[in-house]
């Protein structure tokens, strides 16, 4: 069944954004069902949706792609999760990103707290960590570092939403904006390591 779309009553607040579009074909089936975080009772992309919600996101937006039916049907809804949708999910991440800024713009949220699906160790207290840091103001930008290399999650304020879309193209996502844009970095090393779950590093976004 297709979770449910939050309510969005509230305002200055952070909206979470989980991008699990990807094939994951070095996993061998889609990053939202498969890999290190499955369990019998969850697919990876509850459990992150899960951890972002219970770091203070009141509403979290998964976006998907790779068999997106499948995924829709294995994730149990939640009245704080909605799905959007990225139809060009196989030329990038950017479109991922792309298509979870598009949906938040729907929301009253004042900043998107952005995570991938595919982090294992990025869990309610890293996301945690770096919202209190970040804050919700519509003009934040922010991330997560790891022994001061820049990782996920990131925080971009609503008054960035455009332009980070604008920058999103194939698997950049918002690096080459966080790159040119002053923006607070969050050490996080403290907490976990930030490494995909099948690179030994972490990602840039």
């Amino acid at each position: 069944m297709a979770a449910s779309k939050p309510r969005c009553e509230a305002s200055g607040f952070v909206l979470g954004l989980v991008l699990a579009a990807g094939a994951g074909r070095r996993m061998g089936g889609p990053k939202a069902l498969i890999g290190p975080l499955a369990t019998p009772d969850a697919i990876p992309l509850a459990r992150v949706c899960a951890w972002v919600h219970e770091a203070g996101c009141p509403q979290v937006i998964a976006v998907v792609g790779a068999e997106a039916p499948r995924v829709r049907a294995e994730l149990a809804p939640q009245p704080w999760l909605a799905l959007a949708e990225a139809s060009d999910w196989n030329t990038g991440m950017g479109a991922s990103l792309r298509a979870g800024l598009a949906a938040a713009r729907r929301t009253a949220a004042t900043a998107a707290l952005v995570t991938l699906v595919d982090l294992p160790d990025v869990r309610t207290a890293i996301c945690a960590h770096v919202l209190a840091a970040c804050g919700a103001d519509p003009g934040t930008l922010g991330r997560a570092a790891y022994r001061g290399r820049p990782g996920h999650p990131v925080v971009i304020g609503r008054d960035h939403w455009d332009a980070v879309a604008a920058a999103a193209v194939g698997d950049r996502g918002a690096r080459d904006y966080f790159a040119r844009t002053p923006h607070r970095l969050v050490e996080c090393g403290h907490l976990g390591t930030g490494a995909d779950a099948d690179e030994p590093d972490p990602p840039t976004a």
